[in-house]
């Protein structure tokens, strides 16, 4: 099983950036990595995706333009990079990983086995 360690949420001000960090370890097969977002009270909801290789990635609608995920395999590490901002942002954010997709992407919490214990973002108004 893949092991998950985000960082890098924090406190932001609405219009403001944040970039988070998902450290992976273990099992180095191919595999898809995702954001997902929880809010108090919430299902947990996908963010954006990406596959093994970087070369597909997929994002809720919510967020396109303003949200990127990106991935330095060498590193073993999944970016989000956040800018714009806004108070529906605000949750805690799972890295999770889908070991049984390989070669692209999914957006179905279902799919993913593998998760981190998360990283908070508030965005203040």
């Amino acid at each position: 099983q893949v092991h998950l360690v985000e960082s890098g949420g924090g406190l932001v001000q609405d219009g403001g950036s944040l970039r988070l960090s998902c450290a992976a370890s273990g099992p180095t097969t191919n595999y898809a990595t995702a954001w997902f977002r929880q809010g108090p009270g919430k299902e947990r909801e996908f963010v954006a995706a990406i596959s093994w290789s970087g070369q597909i990635t997929n994002y809720a609608e919510s967020v396109k333009g303003r949200f990127t995920i990106s991935k330095d395999n060498a590193k073993n590490t999944v970016y989000l990079r956040m800018i714009r901002l806004k108070p529906e942002n605000a949750g805690t954010y799972y890295c999770a990983a889908a070991t049984a997709i390989i070669g692209g992407t999914t957006s179905e919490v279902g799919d993913y086995d593998s998760w981190g214990e998360g990283t908070q973002v508030t965005v203040s108004s």
